[in-house]
């Protein structure tokens, strides 16, 4: 918080300490209260208040103007701002405090300014322009410059990316570190090997966009010669799952274990398409897996509709069925994994073709789900959320239970 409005806190609590003191007997007043429980107490009731105070919301149930072609960016900031957490450390400006860099988060401001608009209280307008925030973020990523339609998904990477950047804890440059190189074979054991590359991770990337939105996935190679395991981990911010072509029953929905089961299965690899194994030290025929090491607070589910074929792109349109409370995960992260429980707050659609197509948004309210469509918010039933359209789907951690031997 600004350094005025702190000494004012300071002020107000120090005099609220001493008149309860003195009318109290409870301790002599040159005692240095700032150790005092008492002063703590009230002075993290006093930061609660004013947390509040702060953040008092409307409905946000306000829409985006589109300001040319920018129903893509329309769609995922509105489930963005839906992100409870990220508004609220948005709004708050936290930050400020956090990142390490003392360069402005140019970025970060506008976005925060694009919630603020959308969450005002009793606000009189009913739309908000995000044209400067589009601006500033096409300063910074030139890839979307122009006014052409871009990909939902793909923003959505680089802005979270970009945001990272900004408001990253850690320095953007840091002194050489010297790794030390572990024998051969060393075998850790999984968890300790995960956690390991997590926190390497973290001392180069530490943000509340990686608080909220970065796990870590396992991949695992199996040689067929030597049966030797090597793990490698990557973290990831979304994960883009297959969509099962239909050979028959056209019109069938899939559900989206099947696309989940379709991610994780095992594939065979040649000795042309296989690394190196660590054991045999040359190229052996192998199956490789994916499973979550790591589970994200905020789970961003990409299903992947458009296929690039050598001449022109594709979309699917096969409806894929989600369940919108307790998605488990828990059969897809480590083998002594317990249920991984998620619930759905919003989607993001994509209508129409590859070449003329139009993004909205579904979010949960306290009182149900409302449709976003650029500038327009209407109510929509939960029924009406499943169809062949849903692209990203937004989930939050509802809860975990997970024992790491």
């Amino acid at each position: 918080m600004p350094r005025a409005e702190s000494t004012s806190m300071d002020n107000s609590c120090q005099a609220l300490y001493r008149t309860l003191v003195t009318q109290n007997g409870l301790q002599p007043e040159n005692v240095d209260i700032s150790q005092s429980v008492l002063y703590t107490s009230i002075m993290g009731l006093l930061l609660v208040t004013d947390k509040e105070r702060e953040l008092q919301l409307g409905n946000g149930q306000v829409g985006l103007r589109n300001v040319g072609n920018t129903c893509f960016l329309n769609a995922i900031v509105q489930c963005l701002s839906h992100t409870r957490s990220l508004r609220d450390y948005c709004l708050m400006r936290a930050y400020v405090q956090d990142k390490h860099s003392n360069q402005e988060p140019v970025l970060m401001d506008e976005f925060s300014k694009v919630l603020a608009g959308l969450w005002e209280c009793d606000a009189g307008e009913t739309t908000v322009n995000p044209g400067k925030f589009y601006r500033v973020f096409k300063e910074s990523v030139p890839y979307f410059s122009g006014y052409s339609q871009q990909d939902a998904q793909e923003f959505l990477r680089f802005l979270l990316d970009r945001l990272h950047t900004e408001i990253n804890r850690r320095p953007s440059k840091r002194p050489a570190v010297i790794e030390r190189k572990e024998p051969a074979y060393t075998r850790f054991r999984i968890s300790e090997e995960a956690f390991a590359m997590w926190q390497r991770h973290l001392d180069r990337d530490d943000s509340k966009i990686v608080d909220l939105f970065s796990g870590q996935l396992r991949s695992s190679l199996h040689c067929s010669v030597c049966s030797h395991y090597s793990n490698t981990f990557d973290v990831f911010c979304d994960l883009s799952l297959p969509i099962p072509k239909q050979k028959s029953d056209y019109g069938r929905a899939v559900t989206l274990r099947e696309c989940l089961d379709l991610f994780s299965q095992e594939e065979k690899l040649d000795k042309e398409n296989s690394p190196m194994c660590e054991r045999c030290n040359r190229r052996t025929e192998s199956t490789k897996r994916l499973t979550i090491q790591r589970f994200p607070r905020v789970l961003v589910i990409h299903l992947n509709r458009f296929a690039m074929s050598r001449f022109s792109i594709s979309k699917s349109t096969v409806p894929v069925s989600f369940p919108l409370t307790a998605l488990d995960l828990g059969l897809f992260g480590p083998v002594d994994c317990g249920p991984v429980l998620y619930d759905l707050y919003a989607v993001c659609n994509h209508s129409g073709t590859v070449n003329m197509g139009h993004y909205t948004a579904a979010c949960r309210e306290e009182e149900g789900w409302c449709f976003y469509n650029d500038s327009c918010v209407d109510a929509i039933s939960e029924e009406k959320l499943q169809s062949n359209q849903a692209y990203v789907l937004f989930y939050e951690l509802k809860s975990c239970n997970i024992s790491r031997k």
